[in-house]
């Protein structure tokens, strides 16, 4: 067989130049280059119990990135600038420890499964890389949500996937609250990420409103400057709610009156500006005009018909209604919803502590947190839908053993290990995956990609690995090619 010989060069999708090369003789034996990277891509694991036992997916992602060491990896015998000022408190997991400000999540914690060991190359709020199957980013394409090297969202995957299987739905399955992601913060909007890339538009997930007011203040910093702000992460009046498409139907507008507002349309189109921003097409304004039109849809996302005691147990911020409307949405029949923990006011927010890490730990990030978690879970496993929903708690990233001397103490980007939680759809309840050395700062066992976590994803909301997407090129593209179930989690 005619082979190629020369230096070898790596090629985003895989196989090297040098392979590519020689796959082009192939045809002398009847074989095509789409034959070779069919060939070349590796088996899919086969169905099994686990494949499509979870009914539908919640992806809790917080952006910026929590530290492992704060969150269920503690390290209480490592050195005070490693672990901290934070103290761990036992939790219902045996052998788990989570952060001292955690107390309602660890009470739910013996329906999870803790991955300590996830790990990557690229220190970079890479969203896109989390979140798709492309197999590398750089601080360009995080930048650039147009980069035609971008890949599928998962839940646009998700979306793509459902409507190949099924007739139109009254309720989307890829919404993503609690708005566009980064268009809450000062600077340029544009980050890649939760975008359908190559799939079409038709895809982009439908981006929710967050339609009411914070009522708690606080400071954040951003090297020298602070600001005080209104922060919904802290505080939401009980009013709150939120919609679909960044449009409100006025109390005396019906929906038989809809088709008359022009207005109305303008200004569904208005608020996709960061849609657009990425790839808008006309499928946009049916379905418009449909999902508004759902009465299913807006019940789900008007979290002020739950029962106030449910409310509460979710506590009244911003992620904690989001979580709830997040459940609202599945057991109306969505099967991918993101809670999409965003930068607000400031650029650099979010749980990207560089600065002011301790502070904003105990009074901006961990309490929310601990409370839309644990209330989640709780909620599920009361209603019996823990066993039939996938939770993930995932990030970018993890953070820097090492605490910096910044005001209020600081924690870098640290992509060498991190941790994610794992709960329901399939996966094992009470369980730890993986280990980091004793600083936390490098996997020792079991280590996991963010490609494994996507195959796991689509492996336990039943589409076969082997399925294939077509990029902009024409040419077949596996879901995830460089990502393997992680058989560890699993029941």
């Amino acid at each position: 067989m005619l082979r190629v010989l020369g230096s070898e060069k790596r090629l985003c999708t895989g196989p090297s130049r040098r392979d590519l090369l020689w796959a082009g003789g192939l045809s002398l034996f009847g074989l095509s280059l789409t034959d070779y990277l069919r060939a070349a891509t590796p088996a899919a694991p086969a169905k099994d119990a686990y494949f499509g036992r979870a009914k539908s997916c919640i992806l809790l992602f917080l952006y910026g990135s929590p530290s492992q060491l704060e969150f269920a990896d503690q390290k209480p015998d490592a050195p005070v600038e490693v672990r901290g000022e934070l103290g761990s408190i036992a939790s219902s997991l045996p052998g788990c420890q989570v952060c001292e400000l955690l107390p309602n999540t660890a009470k739910v914690m013996h329906h999870v499964t803790v991955a300590r060991s996830l790990t990557h190359t690229q220190p970079i709020h890479g969203v896109a890389y989390a979140t798709t199957g492309v197999p590398d980013i750089d601080v360009q394409m995080e930048l650039n949500p147009h980069d035609p090297k971008h890949w599928p969202y998962v839940g646009s995957v998700v979306a793509y996937l459902e409507k190949q299987r099924a007739a139109k739905k009254a309720v989307p399955d890829n919404v993503f609250l609690p708005w566009p992601m980064s268009s809450q913060r000062t600077g340029e909007v544009a980050r890649a990420g939760p975008y359908a890339a190559f799939l079409g538009a038709e895809f982009h997930p439908h981006f929710t409103r967050f339609m009411g007011k914070a009522n708690r203040k606080i400071t954040k910093t951003l090297t020298t400057n602070t600001i005080e702000f209104d922060e919904p992460y802290v505080g939401i009046d009980r009013d709150a709610y939120f919609t679909l498409g960044d449009a409100t139907l006025p109390a005396d507008v019906t929906v038989d009156r809809l088709n008359g507002r022009k207005s109305l349309l303008e200004q569904l189109d208005d608020a996709r500006r960061v849609r657009d921003k990425v790839d808008v097409r006309d499928p946009f304004r049916e379905a418009a005009y449909g999902l508004i039109g759902s009465e299913k849809v807006r019940r789900a996302l008007d979290v002020r018909r739950e029962a106030p005691a449910v409310r509460d147990s979710y506590g009244h911020t911003l992620f904690g209604q989001s979580c709830l409307a997040a459940r609202r949405l599945v057991e109306a029949g969505s099967k991918f919803v993101t809670v999409f923990w965003d930068e607000f006011g400031l650029a650099g927010s979010g749980w990207d502590t560089h600065w002011e890490h301790y502070p904003r730990m105990k009074n901006e990030l961990m309490p929310g947190f601990d409370r839309g978690y644990a209330g989640l879970i709780g909620d599920l496993h009361a209603r019996g839908m823990l066993d039939d929903t996938l939770v993930i708690v995932l990030s970018e990233h993890g953070r820097t053993p090492k605490i910096t001397p910044q005001k209020g103490g600081g924690r870098d980007h640290w992509a060498q290990a991190y941790t994610a939680l794992f709960a329901g759809g399939g996966t094992a309840r009470g369980r730890v995956v993986g280990k980091t050395d004793k600083i936390g700062g490098t996997v020792v066992d079991t280590p996991i990609s963010p490609k494994d976590v996507l195959a796991t994803v689509y492996h336990l909301l039943g589409y076969d690995l082997a399925t294939t997407l077509t990029d902009r090129l024409g040419r077949p593209q596996s879901l995830v090619p460089q990502g393997s179930v992680i058989r560890d989690i699993l029941a």
